[in-house]
């Protein structure tokens, strides 16, 4: 079984406008979605489309509105009991895929409800192959949380994942000394933030064809201890980097819809492949399948399995340039 954990879940309301999104101005939305949310509960929507066995573990009140939205699309789920309702986050999306989210910043938990929410990841890790940690943390959860589960779970027989951003990612990465995931899903500026590099670079070199300086970077959090990286470039594609060595893949060409969900999708086709047996390429290539494929998808819409297209992503071992390459 795969546990989804989302300390900050959503309500994901994306709204699509017939004209480009303009300050002050008047706009007309041509079709509006709303799906239950927040990064661990996509991973566990796509994982549930595709039969495998998973479950999102979130905190909520016991008739939110998430509550029912979870229901009506057959996601596993378990709760934590809470009293305020469960944020809701606007996603503006224009007809050439351009995004525009304004996240609200989560329900406040109070420490109890912190410490029943460890309790519950520790509790349902037990019997998990996969405990995946994703999103923001609402406020009234410490910034080293995802590191202090991290540590918690370093004993148990499941491996770990941690998708987040800012302040958590980086007391994530200041405590690999003590305890590392197997795997983190960093994004090309979230990989730059925390290890003090220039996002636009790392984005310029992808995009002229040149994976290595994101193979690099994501190597020095490899030397720190992290299982893996999956580092997930846009439209340019992902790579990934273990201690095996490093691969870059490029997507299939679709026509963007939305990008909200594409890197959760990425992160669920990567447990999907490594819970089936593949190899790291193969990981890799399901990763991008699956994330190329939630950006073709209107709102935060996960992506199933006849979705999409294994064949057209295109996955390439990748030397940095101060390893000696070996001749034939």
């Amino acid at each position: 079984m795969i546990v989804t954990v989302t300390p900050n879940p959503s309500i994901d309301r994306t709204v699509t406008l017939t004209t480009p999104l303009t300050r002050g101005s008047v706009h007309r939305v041509t079709s509006v979605t709303t799906e239950a949310g927040g990064k661990g509960v996509n991973v566990a929507r796509a994982l549930t489309a595709a039969s495998v066995e998973a479950v999102a573990l979130l905190p909520a009140p016991a008739a939110d509105p998430l509550i029912t939205a979870l229901h009506n699309a057959a996601v596993p789920f378990r709760c934590v009991p809470t009293e305020m309702p469960v944020r809701t986050n606007l996603t503006i999306t224009e007809l050439d895929g351009t995004t525009t989210k304004l996240n609200e910043p989560g329900a406040a938990l109070d420490a109890a409800t912190v410490g029943i929410l460890t309790q519950s990841v520790v509790a349902a890790a037990e019997s998990a192959s996969w405990v995946v940690l994703s999103g923001s943390l609402p406020p009234g959860v410490p910034d080293d949380w995802y590191a202090d589960v991290v540590a918690r779970l370093a004993t148990f027989g499941c491996r770990v994942a941690v998708d987040t951003s800012e302040a958590p990612l980086t007391a994530l990465v200041q405590s690999f000394d003590v305890a590392a995931p197997n795997l983190i899903k960093p994004n090309a500026e979230e990989l730059a933030s925390v290890l003090g590099l220039s996002p636009m670079a790392l984005e310029a070199a992808v995009a002229q064809g040149d994976p290595e300086p994101v193979i690099s970077a994501a190597r020095r959090l490899i030397d720190r201890g992290v299982g893996a990286v999956l580092a997930t470039l846009g439209a340019a594609g992902a790579v990934l980097v273990d201690d095996n060595g490093g691969w870059f893949a490029t997507p299939p060409p679709i026509t963007p819809r939305s990008t909200v969900g594409a890197g959760d999708a990425a992160l669920a086709g990567y447990v999907r492949a490594e819970v089936a047996g593949a190899t790291p390429p193969e990981r890799l290539r399901m990763a991008v399948a699956y994330g190329s494929a939630a950006a073709a998808l209107p709102g935060s819409a996960q992506p199933r399995p006849a979705d999409l297209d294994l064949d057209a992503v295109h996955v390439t071992p990748v030397v940095p340039a101060n390893e000696p390459k070996v001749m034939p």
